[in-house]
């Protein structure tokens, strides 16, 4: 009798032993451990990140970091890491965060748009995702990789085309460019590749009149009419005497692309450039600044009128004035002069 006494309190003993065990393995895995009161926080594990390293990261987000370590070794995610955004939320168990760590990387939103050059571009990049701006421009201007795509280094900037864009967070400079390829080939179309040659331009022509219109205008239901006056003159054989090709000259002449020019001068207009139109009648050798969609097709849609000339329309601002003749647009011009001359815009 005094045995099966011993022996059942020796079995009560096992299995409260067994339940306080139990419970710890279960709050272990499966109780919040979480120590931020924010509703999500955002975790970033870089490329070539060891296990040591995501610990570093965690500890100021979790309770118990030991615990996550238990679970995350268990679960053979300490041999696994992998780069990514994650997205913690609060009151997450560890079993949890390790299966978001392990599984959930979350793409992000990468917006560009009117960018004058490449290293504009690589710096707006590399604030979206992993890759620095050093890569990212050296792959932007790999020769061999612009000549496999009958593209020039001043023409590069034409194969960005400005947009809202997913990529996980990790992505490379090279994986980028590759999707900016594809997004760039699926861009011009059929459809948009017919039109170009309708009207007799190249793609990159068509990006080059573009960054012209798009300089000259911001708004988007004006910049077909504006890309028509290019049109006529290009087809007439005419300079297109655009002020924001002479700006872009002068930026690339100073190397000084932060400097803000309101007011071109007649001094200005004799710069040699190959970007001047007031000194060349052929085309800028590649775009001023990167062109939006809205300016791309307004030049493979242009409006087909009878204007050679605008000016701004100071009754309308944002808006232009047109004319088919010089006297009728030196008429327009000497409002816009009276104007600028009011706000004592030297430059």
């Amino acid at each position: 009798m005094y045995i099966k006494k011993i022996l059942w309190i020796i079995a009560l003993a096992g299995l409260v032993l067994l339940g306080i065990f139990s419970y710890s393995v279960y709050n272990s895995i499966f109780s919040p451990n979480t120590k931020f009161e924010d509703k999500s926080k955002i975790m970033y594990v870089p490329s070539g990140a060891t296990y040591q390293m995501v610990l570093d990261s965690l500890r100021p987000l979790v309770k118990d970091i030991s615990s996550f370590d238990a679970v995350a070794q268990k679960k053979g995610y300490s041999s696994k890491v992998k780069a990514g955004k994650y997205i913690l939320k609060r009151n997450m168990s560890n079993n949890d965060l390790v299966n978001v760590l392990r599984s959930q990387n979350t793409p992000v939103s990468v917006v560009f748009n009117n960018q004058e050059r490449l290293e504009e571009l690589a710096g707006r990049i590399s604030s979206q995702i992993e890759a620095d701006s050093v890569s990212l421009l050296q792959v932007m201007k790999e020769e061999s990789f612009l000549k496999a795509n009958n593209l020039n280094k001043v023409e590069a900037l034409t194969m960005y085309i400005p947009n809202k864009y997913e990529f996980f967070w990790n992505t490379s400079a090279e994986g980028f460019r590759e999707r900016m390829l594809s997004e760039y080939k699926k861009f011009w179309n059929t459809d948009r590749l017919n039109k170009a040659k309708e009207i007799g331009l190249t793609t990159n022509e068509v990006s080059v009149i573009a960054s012209i219109v798009q300089k000259e205008t911001a708004k988007v239901d004006e910049r077909a009419k504006v890309a028509g006056v290019y049109m006529n003159r290009y087809k007439d054989g005419w300079k297109l005497e655009a002020d924001p090709t002479v700006i872009y000259a002068i930026k690339e002449r100073t190397g000084d692309f932060e400097t803000v020019i309101k007011r071109v001068l007649y001094k200005d207009l004799k710069l040699e450039s190959p970007y001047n139109t007031y000194m060349n009648v052929s085309l800028p050798p590649g775009p001023i600044t990167m062109p939006d969609i809205s300016s791309i097709d307004a030049v493979l849609n242009y409006e087909d009128h009878k204007y050679y000339y605008f000016v701004a329309d100071v009754e309308n601002f944002g808006y232009h004035k047109f004319a088919e003749t010089l006297s009728q647009h030196n008429r327009n011009k000497q409002a816009y002069v009276r104007w600028i001359n009011s706000q004592g815009i030297n430059r």
